[in-house]
């Protein structure tokens, strides 16, 4: 049966400085974080973007971003890949299994009155946004074994872009995978930093401290349970 693994991706309030928003209805930008490193391919900067929700880039408009994970259809992509260069991360993605879940949380800014949001926390708080049905998952040093033809795949991810590849993990999404309609609340309503029940009864994760940074896993059974949450939240 399939498992879940959730990682927290996008802007924050470090990167590039202000998170994305989400409104009352769970509406909601995906804003990535800057890229950081050189690259070898070019790639888009913040003012390049058609961020919705007039989202204000016009402080970091020159710089380059760091679209990972990436979803097709948005900001010109045309596959669903994600990369990350932390061991922390790359051993339980890299043991993800087709047909497995691969989640991407963000933490968002309430834009708009806390009283039309009740169930959202009043500034703000961690929200899953994107759901990978995963394809395939590799490590990078066996992506970098791999014969040119079957690196293709992965050719538009941001680690593979850099002038020095660094990742040490691949994901690729099948064509079921999606960037949500709306947000899930991960967060309690009180206040962003307490974890909601998607956290503390289902996945492994205590929910104490900063449990919005770290990677959330999720057994068989919870996965299940937090597919149905998701699907529920969508129109």
């Amino acid at each position: 049966m399939a498992r879940a693994v959730a990682v927290n991706v996008g802007a924050n309030a470090t990167l590039p400085g202000f998170r994305g928003p989400i409104l009352p209805d769970r509406r909601f930008a995906y804003v990535p974080i800057p890229e950081r490193e050189p690259t070898a391919d070019p790639v888009p900067t913040y003012a390049d973007l058609d961020v919705p929700f007039d989202v204000d880039v016009s402080a970091v408009a020159d710089r380059r971003v760091h679209l990972d994970p990436e979803f097709s259809g948005l900001y010109g992509s045309t596959a669903y890949t994600y990369g990350d260069e932390h061991g922390v991360k790359a051993g339980p993605l890299s043991a993800l299994d087709p047909g497995d879940s691969l989640f991407f949380y963000a933490t968002l800014s309430l834009r708009g009155d806390p009283a039309d949001a009740p169930a959202l926390p009043p500034e703000w708080g961690a929200y899953l946004i994107g759901e990978f049905r995963v394809d395939r998952a590799i490590t990078g040093a066996a992506y970098q074994e791999l014969p040119p033809a079957e690196r293709e795949r992965f050719a538009s991810n941001a680690h593979v872009k850099r002038a020095a590849f660094d990742a040490k993990v691949l994901v690729a999404g099948s064509e079921d995978s999606r960037l949500f309609e709306r947000a899930v609340p991960l967060s309690s309503p009180e206040q962003g930093a307490t974890a909601g029940p998607l956290v503390t009864d289902l996945s492994a994760d205590s929910g104490k401290g900063p449990w919005w940074r770290r990677v959330l896993r999720y057994d068989a059974d919870a996965t299940e349970r937090l597919r149905a949450a998701v699907d529920d939240a969508q129109p």
